[in-house]
C-alpha cells in the first residue's frame, strides 16, 4: 500500500527523514523534492558498463540552463532522505513530464534503509530551460510486508552528491 500524505507527515522524524523538510511540499500521497544546482554529464562519446566513465560538472545558474535533446544529464535532489520500514519510490511530477522532460525514468525504485541524496536522470524531447530549486519530482512510500534486510550497498548508500553509474563495480565482483 502507498502511504498517504498525512501518513508521510506523521512518520517524519521516525521512519521517514527528509532534510530539509517543509510541510508545504506534502501532496495527497507523496512529497515534492527539489533540484540541486548542479548536473553531471558524461564526457565520453561511448559509455562502457565495465569501467568508470568520465564526467564533468555543470552548474545551473539562477537564470536557468537549457537542456539539449539526446543528452543525458545527472542531477540530484536538494533533500537528503532516510527511509526505514518502508520502500521509497520516485516519480517525475506530471507538470514536468508535460513539458517533455523525463526524470528518473528507469531508476525510481528505492530500497528500504536507503540514506542519501537521490541522483536523477534527465532526458528531454525538445530543448527546455530548467532552474535550480524547482520542485522536480515526488517521493512516495510503500509499506513493506515480511522480514527484510535494509539496503547497505557500498555503491550509493550515504552519498554526498550526484552519483554516476557504478555498475562497473558489479563486474569487478563477478556479479554481472
Amino acid at each position: 500500500m502507498i502511504l498517504s500524505g498525512l501518513e508521510i507527515k506523521k512518520r517524519i522524524g521516525e521512519d521517514i527523514i527528509i532534510t530539509p523538510y517543509d510541510e508545504k511540499n506534502i501532496n495527497p500521497n507523496s512529497y515534492n523534492l527539489h533540484l540541486h544546482n548542479e548536473f553531471l554529464v558524461y564526457d565520453e562519446d561511448v559509455l562502457d558498463m565495465r569501467k568508470p566513465n568520465k564526467t564533468k560538472s555543470i552548474i545551473i545558474p539562477e537564470e536557468g540552463l537549457i537542456l539539449e535533446p539526446g543528452k543525458l544529464y545527472l542531477g540530484r535532489t536538494i533533500e537528503y532522505t532516510v527511509t526505514k520500514n518502508c520502500v521509497p519510490m520516485l516519480e517525475g511530477r506530471s507538470s514536468i513530464g508535460r513539458l517533455g522532460l523525463y526524470i528518473h525514468v528507469t531508476a525510481g525504485f528505492g530500497d528500504v534503509g536507503f540514506c542519501g541524496y537521490w541522483t536523477l536522470e534527465f532526458h528531454c524531447i525538445q530543448p527546455i530551460k530548467i532552474y535550480p530549486g524547482v520542485g522536480i519530482c515526488q517521493i512516495y512510500y510503500h509499506t513493506l510486508e515480511g522480514d527484510f534486510i535494509e539496503y547497505k550497498s557500498g555503491k550509493y548508500q550515504n552519498n554526498q552528491g550526484i552519483q554516476p553509474s557504478l555498475l562497473y563495480k558489479d563486474f569487478e565482483g563477478g556479479q554481472v
